[in-house]
């Protein structure tokens, strides 16, 4: 008896064992999508993963900083990401890449820019622009609410090394660095119901491409030897004496488990190619049509279904 007992009890442990070693298992086959911090990324992150849906595979979506996504792609904690823009993100995902961390997924139609931005109106009051030599002779005109005679820049939670083109520059201008995209989108539609000028951080592809005519400075020209050669440009002594870059590309990342693991994911993220007006027009349904991220991208996906079809209609097996 007392035998028969310590064989029932070693079986149930065997069986319990296996039961909690096969839970992890059954949560990796969900692939995760990361949400970042601007609403494109976020509507086509929920049209891609209702395309993922349609496989037949769970998904999960995890809210994650653009920083931080990139160890959580090279952990596999997050599979895939839908849009890397370079002028932001180039140096980190390109030194991932080379180290085997993450893998490139090709790159989109889209052409992309993320610099300092202001609405067209503003040349009314300063028509040297969009010279960035305007922002010395201007700067009164973007004061802000204190008593300093600085030129206010408006920024986000991203760092693009605006306070070193400040310095590298020679331009009086504090940067006002406001709290997500959402801040940013009110402190700028405040500005063009007043008609103030008004010089903020915007990117394109966005929805000011579509409802807000508006230019970025013409700063100079960048090239990679600005970032790290102070001999390059204008200021002998400091990097970064130009904008940022100009026209960069958006790519897709992904994390290196996903091929292996998801091989009709990965083919179907590889087929994906976003324009330039997709990306502003899934951008404008959030933040000009205020539609939830859910909402925003069954309207896109309505938008673009024959876009969408092409994409579908590779064929590849399921992960077994």
């Amino acid at each position: 008896m007392k035998k028969r007992y310590y064989v029932t009890a070693l079986i149930s442990l065997i069986l319990l064992s296996s039961m909690l070693s096969a839970t992890p298992l059954l949560l990796s086959n969900k692939v995760v999508i990361p949400i970042n911090q601007w609403s494109s990324q976020r509507v086509l992150s929920n049209v891609v993963g209702q395309l993922i849906k349609d496989l037949g595979i769970p998904i999960e979506y995890v809210n994650i900083s653009a920083d931080r996504q990139w160890g959580a792609l090279k952990r596999g904690v997050v599979h895939f990401q839908i849009e890397v823009w370079e002028p932001s993100m180039g140096q980190e995902f390109n030194k991932l890449v080379a180290n085997g961390d993450i893998v490139d997924l090709g790159t989109h139609e889209a052409k992309v820019t993320e610099d300092w931005w202001y609405p067209k109106y503003v040349e009314n009051s300063c028509p040297e622009l969009p010279q960035w030599q305007a922002l010395k002779k201007c700067r009164t005109l973007f004061k802000g609410r204190t008593t300093s005679d600085k030129g206010v820049y408006f920024g986000g939670p991203w760092n693009y090394g605006d306070a070193d083109i400040i310095r590298a520059l020679g331009l009086n201008f504090t940067i006002e660095r406001l709290a997500d995209e959402l801040a940013l989108w009110e402190t700028l539609t405040h500005a063009i119901a007043t008609k103030k000028p008004i010089m903020l951080l915007n990117w394109s592809p966005n929805w000011t491409d579509n409802y807000v005519e508006g230019k970025f400075v013409d700063f100079p020209i960048y090239t990679e030897a600005c970032e790290r050669d102070p001999e390059w440009g204008l200021n002998k002594n400091l990097v970064k004496d130009c904008g940022n870059n100009r026209g960069g590309w958006l790519k897709k990342a992904a994390s290196p488990t996903l091929q292996e693991k998801f091989p009709c994911v990965y083919n179907l993220i590889k087929s994906i190619s976003f324009t330039s007006q997709m990306i502003a027009d899934a951008s404008s349904l959030a933040v000009i049509e205020k539609l939830s991220d859910q909402a925003a991208a069954v309207k896109w996906s309505n938008i673009y279904a024959k876009d969408i079809d092409h994409w579908q209609s590779l064929k590849c097996p399921l992960p077994k």
